[in-house]
């Protein structure tokens, strides 16, 4: 009997429908590896629940437990679902969860595909027709998103405050993300690579990004580039999207067009996503892109594709290709068979899709 591999998970589903997307993806990975027992590439999962979020804050004060990221940091991932809640501000839950684990496991690099599925309806057009699939790269752990600033002057009276945030962009953080695009860029099929800047505006931390994806680019001869304004890539995603194969942004710019990338497929609740750690000094966090649509949790409509294609992105982190290309082939039958969830025109339950992903994972 082969020992198999058993990798250790923290789950963390947080709040809202991250519970119910986070529990689908559990059933998902477990029946994938049961399958595998007695295989030579057998495996297993190990998992650890955390109950940290926004019911957590009202308890206690904090998004997580104190020494929580201790407790986090010897786990081989992280499984997230979302976090935010109404009776929470959204800077509290984000930067108290979420962001504090991305940026003290520097977890710079997040991969965002965009895969538009068969069965699903995109509002763009050229989808019916075109061959259409991009991933962005966004740089994780800096930028925009780099948490430098703060509010004064309050004792000035109504209208008299004043806030500060600066951007951070260093040129060790600008390259290892563009390099990190360039190495993807070279294992798929059309090699290229195209760099989102703004550097006409911000003179000083987006003109570093350009001369870094210069300098960067000459090492790479074999990979198309090019570099385009952020506001002209908005219009390229609608207008031009079969033009683009690997894209790299930093922070805040690749958050906003990773969301109308996966809009544009169809849902975000589609959109999966890896926060990755490449040197694997910390563990990595996989998460669906949706957020915890305090509209809909608990009423069994959420959409665990986005869930399950960041599980996906857990195996490949794990070596294990063959089986998360099983994930993705399974995802892609049970949206071909018409099973989807409200949000992409369909009428099945949560437990509906995700009964559905499991039968689809034999042939």
């Amino acid at each position: 009997m082969t020992t198999p591999r058993t990798f250790r998970i923290a789950a963390i589903p947080a709040d809202g429908i991250g519970k119910e997307v986070v529990a689908a993806g559990r059933q998902v990975l477990d029946a994938l590896a049961a399958d595998s027992t007695g295989s030579a590439d057998a495996f297993a999962f190990d998992w650890q629940e955390f109950d940290w979020g926004c019911e957590y804050y009202a308890r206690t004060g904090n998004m997580m437990a104190d020494g929580g990221l201790e407790q986090l940091k010897d786990f081989d991932a992280i499984y997230f679902g979302a976090v935010g809640w109404p009776t929470v501000p959204d800077d509290v839950s984000l930067w108290g969860l979420r962001l504090k684990i991305c940026q003290n496991f520097d977890q710079w690099a997040n991969v965002r595909p965009v895969h538009f599925l068969p069965g699903v309806v995109s509002p763009l057009r050229k989808a019916d027709d075109t061959e259409l699939d991009w991933v962005v790269v966004r740089e994780n752990s800096e930028g925009e998103y780099a948490g430098l600033g703060g509010r004064n002057l309050s004792g000035r009276g109504e209208g008299g405050e004043v806030a500060v945030q600066s951007s951070l962009f260093t040129e060790v953080g600008c390259e290892r993300i563009i390099r990190f695009a360039f190495d993807l860029a070279r294992t798929r099929t059309r090699r290229k690579v195209s760099s989102v800047t703004k550097s006409n505006a911000q003179q000083y931390g987006m003109v570093l990004w350009d001369d870094v994806f210069k300098r960067v680019a000459a090492e790479y001869p074999d990979v198309e580039t090019e570099s385009v304004l952020v506001d002209a890539m908005s219009a390229k995603f609608v207008l031009k999207p079969e033009d683009l194969s690997v894209v790299v942004a930093s922070n805040l710019n690749a958050d906003i067009l990773s969301d109308l990338g996966s809009a544009l497929a169809g849902s975000l609740g589609l959109a999966a996503s890896a926060n990755l750690n490449p040197e694997r000094r910390f563990p990595s966090m996989f998460e669906p892109v949706h957020g915890s649509a305090p509209d809909i949790a608990g009423q069994g409509l959420a959409n665990p594709i986005g869930a399950v294609g960041s599980a996906a992105l857990m195996l490949e982190h794990f070596g294990l290709p063959d089986q998360a290309a099983r994930l993705n082939v399974a995802i892609e039958k049970t949206t071909a068979a018409g099973v989807l969830t409200r949000d992409v025109g369909g009428t099945a339950t949560t437990d509906e899709v995700t009964k559905t992903l499991i039968d689809a994972l034999n042939p």
